[in-house]
């Protein structure tokens, strides 16, 4: 059979004077790496003295080094062999080595807890056995190993890991904070860029608006102007043709120029009678008012101001005249 099919163990066995002492020799070094803090070199002094009757021939590295890596095949070959081959009192001879060795510094650290119930066991100790025999090697009862999966125990094995996740936490939370602020920030930038271009929009159309209503206005006042020239121009022409007298007997009246001017600056010609004469009176004091020319310049206004009483000494006149 070729060599390479056997474990490092099966040939540390192979080659044993004695398989009980060198799997009782693996066990009490699986003990002594579950043992900290300790240097490698006090492992292999205090395994070899624990062990200095034994009868097993070989080398101790090889087995601190199967045992230092965790090989729990070799670990249940070795407990195979001791069920097999070991005695109740070989049993609670290694029971003693095994609590020694476990306890030299004190303390049992929490695998060896379960190690030791596990040789207990494989050795056919009975747990008050166990107890009976921890307490007196130590002087201290045999307590039941804390639970691992409960938090309150790695909160006092690990306080650093709770501290690393604290802070962690901690930063977590004030990136997040921090982002929530550059969040708003940038909300705020936004709305305020939104507030500039709707007020940019609105003074834009205002403008746009002053100017519609002046190109208004001045095309209103050009056609007025028009009007006025084209009714000048066909009164002068009617009176020309009528001559400068009146027929005996008519009632003396004003010359006819004014009321015609009157007539044209409220945009009526002749036969307009009172009604006429209010209501384009309405229309055109709307229209002119200086009111409506509030935010132009001195000079507009002034010609509105003028403009507005041309329009109501005629209305007055025409109201006087047409009774």
């Amino acid at each position: 059979m070729s060599i390479a099919r056997f474990s490092p163990f099966e040939l540390v066995l192979l080659q044993s004077r004695s398989q009980v002492d060198t799997a009782t020799l693996l066990l009490l070094a699986w003990v002594l790496v579950n043992r900290q803090p300790i240097t490698e070199g006090q492992r292999r002094r205090r395994l070899a003295q624990v062990t200095a009757q034994f009868r097993h021939g070989h080398e101790l590295a090889p087995i601190l080094q199967i045992a230092r890596s965790q090989d729990l095949q070799a670990i249940q070959l070795a407990a195979e062999v001791l069920r097999k081959e070991c005695s109740q009192e070989r049993g609670l001879s290694i029971m003693h080595q095994a609590i020694t060795v476990a306890t030299d510094d004190g303390t049992l650290s929490l695998a060896n807890h379960y190690i030791l119930r596990f040789l207990a066991d494989l050795l056919g100790v009975l747990p008050e056995t166990l107890g009976t025999l921890f307490k007196e090697l130590t002087g201290e009862a045999l307590k039941a190993p804390e639970d691992i999966s409960t938090e309150a125990y790695w909160r006092r094995h690990d306080p650093q890991y709770y501290e690393r996740k604290a802070q962690e936490a901690a930063e977590k939370e004030q990136a997040k904070a921090r982002a929530e602020e550059a969040q708003r920030q940038q909300q705020e930038q936004r709305e305020q860029r939104e507030q500039r271009e709707q007020e940019k929009q609105r003074r834009r159309q205002a403008r746009e608006e002053q100017a519609r209503a002046k190109r208004e206005r001045a095309q209103q006042e050009k056609a007025q102007r028009r009007q006025q020239k084209q009714h000048d121009a066909h009164q002068r022409q009617r009176y020309d043709q009528r001559g400068q007298h009146q027929h005996d007997g008519q009632r003396q009246q004003t010359p006819p120029d004014r009321t015609s001017r009157a007539l044209a600056v409220l945009g009526l010609t002749e036969g307009a009678n009172r009604s006429d004469i209010r209501r384009a009176y309405r229309r055109m004091a709307q229209l002119h008012h200086p009111d409506r020319f509030f935010s132009e310049s001195e000079q507009q206004v002034a010609l509105a101001s003028a403009r507005f009483q041309r329009i109501k000494n005629a209305y007055d006149y025409l109201m006087q005249t047409y009774r």
